[in-house]
């Protein structure tokens, strides 16, 4: 028995297909309804990153379309109040499914840090709430949009990037179990 086998698969089927639904319900029901109302992208999809003037911008723009705000704020109370918690979860269980790293470029690490990858989906899933919460504040009539506006662009960055770390980390573990080994 190796680790993480006592997962169904079928679970993890279900999980990616609800994940997969959520973020279908994010982008059509969402995504594309805000960018067709205001000509711009959500700042949720800029996976490169953005600076605190681009909030700004988008907040005087939110500030001009009620219908916009309306949307973006259905957004982050529809579909974003599971979709991070399912992909966690989903990122979570494929990581168990596969096991700790136990080699790195052929040399063995120790197992504490191996252990340490399982942490990277829920610092995905922490990183993404933190994001939607800090986006309710900075386009909302918070007192403290001000310093949500600030943390937005990080949140978002420390989102992506641990989302591409465990994406890259599940690919190398993919190939690392599927390759023959050469002795």
């Amino acid at each position: 028995m190796t680790a993480g086998s006592a997962i169904p698969t079928w679970i993890m089927v279900l999980l990616a297909a609800v994940c997969a639904a959520l973020l279908a319900w994010d982008i059509f029901g969402y995504v594309l309804p805000f960018q067709h109302d205001t000509g711009q992208a959500m700042l949720d999809t800029y996976f490169a990153g953005y600076d605190v003037s681009t909030v700004v911008r988008m907040q005087q723009l939110l500030a001009q379309n009620e219908t916009a705000a309306g949307i973006l704020r259905a957004m982050y109370l529809g579909p974003e109040l599971v979709l991070p918690a399912a992909l966690t979860a989903l990122l979570l269980l494929i990581f168990m499914r596969l096991g700790p790293i136990d080699a790195w470029r052929g040399r063995s690490v120790h197992p504490v840090l191996g252990r340490i990858t399982y942490v990277l989906p829920l610092i995905y899933g922490l990183a993404d709430y933190a994001e939607n919460i800090a986006g309710l504040l900075a386009f909302g009539e918070s007192p403290s949009s001000g310093i949500a506006a600030a943390l937005l662009p990080w949140l978002t960055r420390l989102k992506f990037a641990s989302l591409a770390i465990c994406l890259i980390l599940i690919v190398r573990f993919l190939m690392v179990r599927t390759l023959p080994r050469s002795d």
